[in-house]
């Protein structure tokens, strides 16, 4: 599909390029994005919550009264989960939230969310924007130019480069902008942009990739 090519001050530059049909243009699959979101915040969760059992509450181990005679009920130790201070019972225990899914689903999962940002009009592509030196007042005004400046920002370049690292610095304070090379975005963050910026470079990489797949 053909795209046109914006410039910095969010008009078109008579260019368009290629957005290539298997990765903007598939029929989106709701569950793999599910399952990509869960992922990505499954992955966030430390699990290193934990409590004590009654083993590891301190206390003694004496039981408390004898079984029978005293007409109360039946008692073991002060470390008993009925009692204050005692131990908890099936309490949480430090552990993993890692999901697996393989590569073609994570692959599956970005391209549906991007395919989603197409059909929505959210994606637009800019011409490279070059930056002598980091400057986020320039790169703010860039964002008011293309009316993105209060919408969550998904950036995407090409891989790393100089201008790449101004940019990065330019917009790394910016708070509703994120920012990564093509291939290290996830799932989430597509989604939970309001609208994905691509440079030119990003689609010409793109579509060499394929090319060469």
């Amino acid at each position: 599909m053909k795209v046109e090519v914006l410039n910095s001050k969010g008009a078109s530059t008579g260019r368009s390029v290629e957005l290539p049909e298997e990765i903007f243009g598939i029929e989106p699959n709701n569950h793999v994005m599910y399952l990509a979101v869960k992922q990505y915040l499954a992955a966030q969760r430390q699990g290193t919550h934990k409590v004590k059992t009654r083993a590891e509450v301190k206390g003694a181990s004496r039981k408390l009264h004898k079984q029978k005679g005293t007409g109360g009920s039946r008692k073991g130790n002060i470390r008993n989960p009925l009692y204050k201070g005692g131990g908890t019972i099936f309490g949480p225990k430090p552990h993993s939230y890692d999901i697996k899914l393989n590569r073609n689903v994570k692959a599956l999962a970005k391209f549906s969310a991007l395919s989603y940002k197409v059909k929505e009009n959210n994606l637009v592509v800019v011409e490279d924007i070059q930056l002598a030196q980091p400057k986020t007042k320039e790169f703010a005004a860039i964002l008011k130019n293309l009316k993105a400046d209060t919408k969550k920002v998904l950036f995407l370049t090409a891989e790393t480069n100089d201008s790449n690292d101004s940019l990065f610095l330019s917009y790394r304070n910016i708070p509703n902008v994120l920012g990564y090379t093509f291939h290290n975005m996830n799932t989430y963050d597509i989604v939970n942009s309001g609208l994905v910026v691509l440079t030119e470079a990003a689609v010409n990489q793109i579509n060499e990739d394929l090319k060469e797949a």
